[in-house]
């Protein structure tokens, strides 16, 4: 890509690129460089309404290092590098992410046609898509980044650096009371890769759909219906109750002729998958709800904690003391993955809540509902789409952490809806 635009093509179009040298969700902190520095040539710099509430966040964030040696009530653990690693890791993400939002609402449409970025979602949709199938059918593909090789050990070592870093297809995990995959190529976490696959899904369809012409719409329904696959083996109750609100929405908002098409390929498409071998893996999921206890625990400790330091919070995850079930859990040599829960693992608003405060918390609530609100009345594809992300975003917030790639992709679609409008504060 040509101009001053391609520095969004290398990230969105080089995904896979970037996951296989191991930056995967650090490549918008690469890619924000010239980004910056295409901003600087071209101030004054536009901006969106409603970021200041990110510039809060992020100045409340630079404010939570003063907690970062602090520890509350019921959690344990030194303060140490890997604390300082994860918290300078998100500040660069946050900051990353800013810039990025700027340098799209400052592209012309001339420079970046909105529907080109929207196709190139739409690409990167189908980037997921055959990661999802990679996680399936070859889940114990793992190998070393050149990223991991060139870090020194006790940077690549660190648990949140080596989930960034080290490319693996798949998660297994034991969700239905046996080990099972979870996808997760190409993205860092198994939940990461549901909460993208359902953005990049709604992308796809107004690039590839809604703007496409017969070819592209032949090869909608033929990707979204192979992307069924690793949707259902995913596991990822958030993602279908996501999918399920999302198809409410349109049939909503849309009306007419439109309406009567999506109901009818609704039902149809309900009928092939009560029928096909699918249905039965997606009963067992719901009859093995294991991971509430374990997310009620990890949600209370934390509102526990971030109630001794509610505005600004202590800049980084804690470790829970025990877990749902006893106080003197613990990783052992005969049990790896046993252990303290993190404290704001179980979705954006909790981490927020632990890494930030109550405040924190607000102001991310406050930012994304108010791209809601002001922009409801677009009704324009690209606006419908762009609000149901939005909306999306406060539901995923309670189950899904948002950084690495999901925070991305968000402002990405929020950049969207800036452009569509073109409103500055």
């Amino acid at each position: 890509m040509k101009g001053p635009a391609w520095p969004i093509g290398a990230l969105l179009l080089g995904y896979p690129v970037w996951w296989a040298l191991g930056f995967g969700g650090l490549s918008v902190i690469v890619v924000a460089v010239p980004m910056a520095l295409i901003l600087w040539r071209r101030r004054p710099i536009r901006v969106p309404r409603g970021f200041g509430l990110w510039m809060l966040l992020l100045a409340g964030y630079a404010l939570s290092a003063l907690m970062l040696g602090d520890m509350p009530p019921g959690t344990y653990g030194d303060f140490g590098p890997g604390r300082l690693i994860g918290y300078f890791m998100r500040f660069a993400l946050y900051t990353a992410l800013l810039i990025m939002v700027l340098y799209l609402g400052n592209l012309t449409e001339r420079e970046l046609p909105q529907l080109r970025l929207v196709r190139m979602l739409g690409v990167l949709f189908v980037t997921t898509v055959a990661g999802g199938l990679l996680g399936v059918f070859l889940p114990g593909l793992e190998f070393t980044s050149p990223l991991e090789l060139a870090l020194p050990g006790w940077i690549s070592d660190n648990a949140f650096v080596q989930n960034l870093i080290h490319p693996t297809a798949a998660q297994t995990q034991r969700v239905l009371g046996y080990a099972s995959p979870r996808p997760e190529a190409p993205f860092e976490w198994a939940n990461a890769w549901g909460s993208n696959v359902s953005v990049l899904l709604i992308w796809f369809v107004v690039g590839w759909w809604v703007y496409g012409g017969r070819g592209r719409r032949t090869a909608a329904v033929a990707l979204v219906a192979v992307a069924a696959i690793p949707i259902v083996y995913s596991l990822n109750r958030g993602l279908w109750i996501g999918l399920g609100l999302a198809a409410l929405y349109v049939m909503v908002r849309v009306g007419g002729r439109t309406r009567l098409a999506l109901c009818a390929g609704a039902a149809a498409g309900a009928l092939v998958f009560t029928l096909s071998p699918l249905a039965a893996l997606v009963g067992q999921r719901l009859d093995n709800p294991h991971s509430n206890d374990i997310r009620a625990f990890t949600v209370s400790a934390t509102l526990a904690a971030g109630a001794h330091s509610p505005i600004i919070g202590y800049g980084n995850t804690r470790n829970a003391m025990g877990n749902h079930r006893t106080i003197t859990t613990g990783k052992t040599e005969w049990c790896a993955g046993c252990g303290h829960p993190p404290l704001g693992s179980d979705g954006q608003l909790w981490l927020l809540i632990i890494t930030q405060g109550f405040a924190g918390a607000a102001l991310y609530v406050a930012f994304f509902l108010g791209a809601v609100r002001r922009h409801w009345a677009d009704r324009t594809p690209i606006g419908l789409a762009g609000v149901l992300v939005m909306a999306l975003v406060l539901l995923y917030m309670f189950v899904y952490d948002g950084l690495v790639t999901p925070l991305s992709l968000y402002l990405i679609s929020f950049a969207l809806l800036w452009r569509n409008r073109g409103e500055t504060s």
